[in-house]
């Protein structure tokens, strides 16, 4: 266990213990986390607004216009994206609420407010997904299109459901905290670090119109949805700290036994779909799991 040593009224040295494996770390996450401003919610509102005005310029706010809008676009990139198939389908998973779990296990012991912003941020993505894909009720691309006349990869996806992407959503929203997390102190860095994630976000959300599951706006609509909830866990969980027991070592067992549960999932999933992202995700959950136990059991 990490120990920190402060100068006390006296001016002997006192032994602090740390309930945290790196304190230093999630002291730099929470001092990122607390330079942020409602102001940031300008962006994503403005972004949407373009799209609807766009729609609406085009009458495509009805679902079958708003198909046939980027019909061109949607066998455009479906058909380039779709020669790298197990690429694609690899890619498509870090959209699966399980993997990013996984992926991002190894955060509790060592930075949990990413997790307490996490948690906030799920919550509000799942409101988000579910309610408007009931509101919009845009037909799948297999459900609306001839399934011969593009690649479908997987699993058909033929509900109507696609607005928005919740796949999208889930990659945004764990990559826009982790952007924020680790955000340099320079600009100049943190032009280059953004860019970097919303490369990679884009890179990994437009997997969902290689899969033939999605339109592009569908996408970027779930894109930056996930940005907007990343940003309201934030502000969620700094403001009301109702995760704040999630860096307390006694509650430890609630994320082994949950682990558990997710390490036995994709345990199956792999032995029905051997995918990589599954095996990393079992991998780096594998070692979180010893490490969360090894400092409880210490603890």
């Amino acid at each position: 266990m990490r120990q920190l040593f402060l100068e006390n009224a006296d001016g002997g040295i006192e032994k602090i213990r740390s309930e945290k494996a790196n304190p230093l770390l999630d002291l730099y996450v929470t001092f990122n986390f607390s330079r942020l401003r409602p102001s940031l919610f300008f962006l994503p509102a403005v972004l949407l607004l373009l799209i609807a005005a766009f729609l609406f310029m085009f009458d495509a706010l009805r679902a079958e216009s708003y198909i046939l809008i980027q019909r061109e676009y949607f066998f455009m990139l479906n058909a380039a994206l779709s020669q790298y198939p197990e690429m694609q389908y690899n890619l498509t998973e870090t959209g699966n609420t399980l993997v990013v779990a996984s992926l991002l296990s190894i955060f509790v012991l060592h930075a949990p407010k990413i997790w307490e912003s996490l948690a906030s941020a799920l919550l509000v993505s799942c409101l988000f997904s579910s309610v408007l894909k009931k509101l919009f009720h845009v037909p799948r691309p297999a459900a609306f299109f001839d399934n011969g006349s593009f690649t479908i990869i997987g699993r058909t996806l033929s509900g109507h459901n696609s607005l928005p992407s919740g796949h999208s959503i889930t990659i945004f929203t764990a990559l826009s905290i982790l952007m924020f997390a680790f955000m340099p102190a320079r600009l100049i860095n943190r032009i280059f670090w953004c860019a970097l994630f919303v490369s990679a976000g884009l890179a990994l959300v437009l997997t969902r119109v290689a899969l033939g599951a999605h339109y592009p706006i569908d996408v970027l609509v779930g894109g930056i949805i996930g940005y907007f909830c990343a940003l309201a866990g934030i502000f969620i969980s700094t403001r009301y700290r109702i995760w704040k027991w999630i860096g307390n070592r006694k509650y430890h067992p609630f994320f082994i036994i949950a682990f558990t549960g997710c390490w036995l999932a994709l345990a199956f999933r792999i032995m029905q779909e051997h995918l990589f992202i599954f095996c990393l995700s079992l991998f780096v959950l594998t070692i979180s799991l010893y490490k969360i136990t090894a400092a409880y059991v210490k603890s």
